[in-house]
Order: C-alpha cells, then sequence, then structure tokens
C-alpha cells in the first residue's frame, strides 16, 4: 500500500468520534462526511490498481473526497456542531491533499 493510504485510514481513524458528533446534530452531513472520508481511501485503493490516466483521475477523484472532508468539518464547526478542527489533522488533512495533489498528476 502507497504511504498516503496509510495517513488516510490514521486520519479516518482519528475523526471517528468528531464524525459521530457531527451525526449526532446533523445526519446528512455526518453521513456526507463518513461516505467523503471513506472514498478517499476506497480511491486510493482503486487507483493502485490502475495505471496511466485512470489512475491519475481515481487520486484525482480521491483528492476531491478529501477536500470535501475538510469541507464537513468546515461546516460542522460553523454550525456549532464541532469545535475548531485540531491542528495535527488540519496538518495532516494538508499533507494527504499535498500527497493526493502529486499522484493525480
Amino acid at each position: 500500500m502507497l504511504a498516503v493510504y496509510n495517513e488516510i485510514i490514521t486520519l479516518i481513524r482519528e475523526l471517528r468520534v468528531t464524525i459521530e458528533q457531527i451525526e449526532r446534530r446533523d445526519t446528512d452531513l455526518g453521513r456526507q462526511m463518513r461516505r467523503a472520508s471513506s472514498s478517499v481511501a476506497l480511491n486510493v485503493a482503486e487507483a493502485q490498481n490502475n495505471r496511466g490516466r485512470n489512475q491519475q483521475l481515481r487520486f484525482a477523484t480521491a483528492l476531491g473526497s478529501m477536500r470535501e472532508t475538510k469541507a464537513c468539518l468546515d461546516v460542522g464547526n460553523a454550525l456549532g456542531y464541532v469545535g475548531e478542527i485540531d491542528v495535527a489533522h488540519a496538518m495532516r488533512i494538508d499533507r494527504i491533499c499535498g500527497m493526493l495533489y502529486r499522484l493525480s498528476r
């Protein structure tokens, strides 16, 4: 597995409680965040069995889902469902986005 995959799985584990907090207040937003974060890992796993443009598209899709996950955190915070995003989580998200961006090019 790629290093980015392990980073993604670690982030999902770290965000599990936050996703559950959001889901308790807003079922739709919580589900959206759960789907988006799962999509990141699933697209990266799928990309590893593809080559060329298909592989780039899977990594690009994973990047979009990672950004969507971050947006769900931002919206959850703006609506008062959760506090500010933890600095370590924000750094991990940025690192994952950077890795996915490079892989998608």
